[in-house]
């Protein structure tokens, strides 16, 4: 079973060429170095437009059957800022734990990190991230808190998602170890693989 991600940039600016936009094109170079397994891309940029928000994730979910949705952009508590609303109105469940991680990340690098209100759901059997719109934090988030010895000091959101994605019947994911590490009990592993 071939991985499918869905990106989706949610930026009224970007949208309008007003600014280019990085978020997307980020997460491309970031996905390539981490995962090992091969991997198919579907783009969106979009405003900040709750009812496009929602129409494009559904879209991607039930349409294009991607396994892991990353949104950047919209969690900040601005008026405009409506991704965790849209992605909530289209979740069948939500998992609190990753926005827990995403502000304990973040809070070593800004104290602003307080105002996030990034969120993880799951619809049908696809994992839905929203992630901040800087590619910088992008990469702090998935990646997590490292000291000078590149040694783990907080880990990153990513090395949970293989496992997630496992347990939605996905793909079996193989990321690269000195990017993220994911992480699966001993036993998953042996079972995924003889699936």
């Amino acid at each position: 079973m071939l991985l499918k991600i869905g990106l989706v940039s949610i930026s009224d600016r970007a949208f309008s060429g007003i600014y280019e936009d990085k978020g997307i094109p980020s997460l491309i170079d970031w996905l390539q170095h981490a995962i090992k397994s091969n991997f198919t891309i579907e783009t969106r940029l979009i405003p900040d437009e709750q009812a496009i928000v929602e129409k494009t994730l559904i879209e991607l979910v039930d349409d294009h059957k991607c396994h892991l949705i990353l949104t950047t952009g919209g969690t900040g508590p601005a008026k405009r800022d409506i991704t965790p609303e849209a992605t909530l109105a289209i979740a069948d469940k939500e998992l609190p734990g990753f926005g827990e991680q995403m502000r304990r990340i973040s809070l070593h690098y800004v104290p602003t990190a307080i105002l996030s209100r990034q969120i993880a759901v799951i619809r049908r059997q696809c994992l839905i991230i929203n992630l901040p719109g800087q590619p910088k934090s992008i990469k702090e988030i998935l990646e997590g808190v490292k000291d000078e010895q590149n040694n783990q000091i907080v880990t990153g959101i990513f090395a949970s998602v293989p496992y997630c994605i496992e347990l939605l019947d996905g793909p079996y994911i193989e990321t690269h170890d000195n990017v993220v590490k994911s992480f699966r009990p001993k036993n998953a592993k042996i079972h995924s693989q003889n699936k």
